[in-house]
């Protein structure tokens, strides 16, 4: 690799072009030609004026597959005269790495730049993106790393403090259909050669399948193209894009924060008791190819938290999901799990349980140690009978109101109070036992 190679050929070079994915020839060469991201590069927005005064800050390009992170960082190499090299942080050690940003700074000392591009920089860790550091404060390079994971949990505080952060969003419909239609009437670069015309929604359903990703639409384009033009039709049909796309593009990874974001909208989705967003979030999650044990897992966790004692059979309900889940397997099991959600989310709520077991941990946390009162324990010893083990203890069963009037909790939390019921579901039949209880041992004590 040169390290004065741009890694942006001329479009006029067609001989390289010639076999390159159309994804690959269409890519945007200006911010003129680019698509989508304008809260970024919009007249006078952040990143389109950094672009324009020739900032050299280096910076951190965080947004999903096929937003135009590598694209912006070979147009702002082209903007500001630098020299472009490409690393994927997958194929490409830190020692590769290093001799590169070595090189550089010698380059530096004849004033040229370089721009140091690294695609899935969180791939490297934590002590490898330490690498980094002394050459991006010096100024030897600039840095632009992509990365489709959350920065503050996947780049090194230190590196991350010396970039500026940009958080690219998936391509809006509207922008991914400008697109294909470019594509498909670009002469020299796109499908124009072949002369071939949409049918009325089949851009619009490429787009839509595509889940704003431009690459995944282009590609899948090209294939609906190359379909057409080999049975000698010179339209794209909506039916040809759906033999195109095969199966929707969906974003998901399942260790990253997109795993993380969905589970949390179908477990908050349950709480606030609307079973269709439980459902469609549910239906996200299965159909992007989650680990349905994962799921049955958070669904039980969901039936303890946030359903509790106010229909204690939500527990057996999901169990039994979890079960039904494991015996069948996907995608007969599916149903299992979707029964289960949709009883969670009509079910009455109470996160009672959940609160007071809370509150128990934090006790036990600050508070000392205390050692069991001796009318609780066992004396199955002469010594220990000796000693008053198990004196005063009342048993509740040989009491009117099978209720005694003994304390059992430590001196320092005497009284103290956990569970308090809501008035939701089965949970007011407790609350109603829990004042039974305490009128009996009111009438005990005295």
């Amino acid at each position: 690799m040169s390290l004065f190679d741009t890694g942006l050929p001329e479009r006029s070079d067609k001989r390289a072009l010639k076999t390159a994915p159309l994804a690959e020839r269409m890519r945007p060469r200006t911010l003129d030609e680019f698509f989508g991201q304008r809260h970024l590069l919009g007249p006078g927005m952040p990143l389109r004026l950094q672009i324009e005064n020739d900032d050299s800050a280096s910076l951190l390009f965080w947004g999903p597959p096929g937003v135009g992170k590598t694209t912006l960082a070979k147009i702002i190499a082209q903007a500001t005269s630098a020299s472009f090299i490409e690393f994927s942080a997958v194929l490409s050690g830190i020692k590769e790495i290093k001799q590169v940003m070595v090189e550089a700074e010698k380059a530096a000392q004849f004033g040229s730049r370089t721009i140091l591009f690294v695609d899935e920089i969180h791939r490297f860790n934590k002590a490898q993106q330490d690498a980094f550091l002394p050459y991006v404060e010096r100024g030897t390079i600039r840095l632009i790393g992509a990365t489709t994971e959350n920065p503050s949990f996947e780049i090194n505080a230190a590196l991350l403090s010396r970039c500026r952060v940009y958080t690219l969003r998936a391509l809006e419909q509207d922008d991914i259909i400008a697109l294909l239609k470019r594509a498909l009437n670009d002469s020299d670069h796109g499908l124009g050669a072949l002369q071939l015309e949409a049918e009325e929604g089949a851009l619009e359903a490429i787009a839509s399948y595509s889940s704003g990703d431009a690459r995944n639409a282009l590609n899948a384009l090209e294939v609906g193209a190359k379909l057409a033009d080999g049975r000698g039709e010179k339209i794209i049909t909506r039916a040809l894009a759906a033999e195109a796309l095969q199966q929707r593009v969906l974003l998901y990874d399942k260790k990253g924060e997109q795993h993380y974001d969905i589970i949390s909208a179908l477990h908050k989705s349950v709480r606030n008791s609307d079973a269709d967003a439980a459902l469609y979030w549910l239906g996200r999650m299965m159909a992007a190819g989650e680990d349905p044990m994962y799921i049955a897992r958070r669904v039980v966790r969901m039936a303890v938290e946030d359903i509790g004692l106010a229909a204690p059979e939500a527990l057996n309900l999901c169990l039994s999901a979890r079960d039904a889940m494991h015996f069948l397997g996907s995608p007969e099991g599916d149903l299992a799990l979707a029964q289960a959600v949709v009883y969670l989310a009509l079910a009455p709520k109470s996160n009672a349980v959940y609160t007071a077991y809370g509150a128990v941990l934090s006790d036990i946390e600050s508070m000392p140690a205390e050692p069991v009162p001796l009318h609780l324990r066992n004396a199955p010893t002469k010594l220990m009978k000796e000693l008053d083990y198990g004196k005063g203890y009342q048993y509740a069963h040989d009491i009117e109101g099978k209720v005694a009037a003994m304390e059992c909790l430590p001196p320092s939390l005497a009284g103290k109070r956990y569970y308090v019921p809501t008035g939701e579901g089965r949970e007011k039949l407790l609350g109603q036992r829990m004042e039974e209880i305490a009128s009996k041992r009111t009438r005990q004590e005295g």
